[in-house]
């Protein structure tokens, strides 16, 4: 009960010290950046590979197939599918694939017999997925992942690794918006991990890379330059605070860490008070107990005597004799 007191003080002056400067707590957000971006664009990879399995009904190796009937909000966007055995991709290569051309010596890890190339095309939602701040796509996103093609009717199928050993993979792109007077057109290619990497582009609007993944060409984007300002006149130079000022705020801060201060070892002496207090009272009675127990097993204990066939409790010895007040002789 002693430290029903100390909480209702505690919870008074709580708010008082939200109220003072310094020590209220501020309220933090962070923002997610460009990790929820990513996760859409795997999701999206994940999702364009089940309708290219659906593609693949009694496919022919090398033969392209291309996936249909996709859902509305995969409007615009292109994907194909391409089954090709390890061995002869390796030896041979595969020359088209739409826009892409794969050079002999491609090998996947860890090794399948037989391989699943997805092809991609974002079309007008290479942006959503695929954002570069500060620069303008001129050319759809276009990605080539590889899958195990053992198994066509798996999902969520994790990439193979692709290694070009005999020579980058070239994606000639076809339709190209032209370059703004001055810039200069870059390729750029996104890892399965999102991050971008940047190459120039060769002839006839062609990016290579040695690694799968998504491509497209980009420029840097230009802003306007701002209009001149007009010419304001000078302000004058703002005055700090004086010393007088700045010593009389320290002088407050100072007062308010004192009366915190106080405050808090009060609380903390008057909770070591209580807890001393019942302590002591429990203290008390366990000594209170033991001494009564220890008065108990002092006392004399009584003989059992049989009254009949009942058994009670007689004391063996009479301390005091009867005697007759009045004796009368015969």
């Amino acid at each position: 009960m002693e430290l029903l007191p100390s909480l209702v003080i505690m919870l008074v002056l709580v708010p008082c010290f939200e109220s003072l400067p310094g020590v209220r707590a501020q309220s933090t957000t962070t923002s997610p950046g460009s990790s929820s971006t990513r996760e859409e664009a795997r999701a999206l990879d994940a999702l364009l590979q089940q309708y290219a399995y659906r593609a693949l009904m009694n496919p022919k190796t090398g033969i392209i197939y291309n996936a249909t009937h996709l859902p509305s909000n995969l409007s615009g966007i292109e994907v194909a599918a391409l089954r090709l055995r390890s061995g002869s991709l390796r030896r041979k290569g595969f020359q088209p694939y739409n826009e892409f051309e794969i050079p002999m010596g491609l090998i996947g890890r860890p090794y399948v017999e037989r391989l699943v190339l997805v092809y991609q095309n974002l079309g007008t939602r290479s942006s959503r997925y695929y954002p570069l701040t500060d620069y303008t796509y001129l050319a759809p996103v276009l990605g080539l992942l590889a899958y195990d093609g053992s198994n066509l009717s798996a999902s969520n199928l994790s990439e193979l690794q692709i290694d070009a050993s005999g020579g980058p993979i070239l994606v000639k792109f076809g339709a190209v918006k032209s370059v703004p007077h001055g810039a200069v057109a870059k390729c750029v290619w996104f890892d399965l991990q999102g991050s971008s990497n940047f190459s120039d582009v060769t002839t006839d609007n062609t990016c290579s890379s040695f690694q799968q993944g998504h491509f497209s060409i980009v420029v840097k984007s230009t802003a306007p330059a701002p209009a001149p300002a007009s010419p304001t006149p000078a302000s004058p130079p703002k005055r700090g605070p004086s010393p007088s000022a700045q010593g009389k705020g320290e002088k407050d801060n100072k007062k308010v860490w004192i009366i915190v201060g106080s405050v808090v070892g009060g609380l903390v002496l008057l909770v070591l008070l209580s807890l001393l207090v019942l302590w002591m009272r429990k203290y008390k009675q366990k000594k209170k107990m033991q001494q009564m127990e220890k008065a108990a097993e002092l006392g004399e204990p009584l003989q059992m005597a049989s009254v009949g066939d009942t058994k009670a409790p007689a004391a063996t010895v009479t301390r005091t004799q009867p005697t007759l007040e009045h004796e009368y002789a015969p």
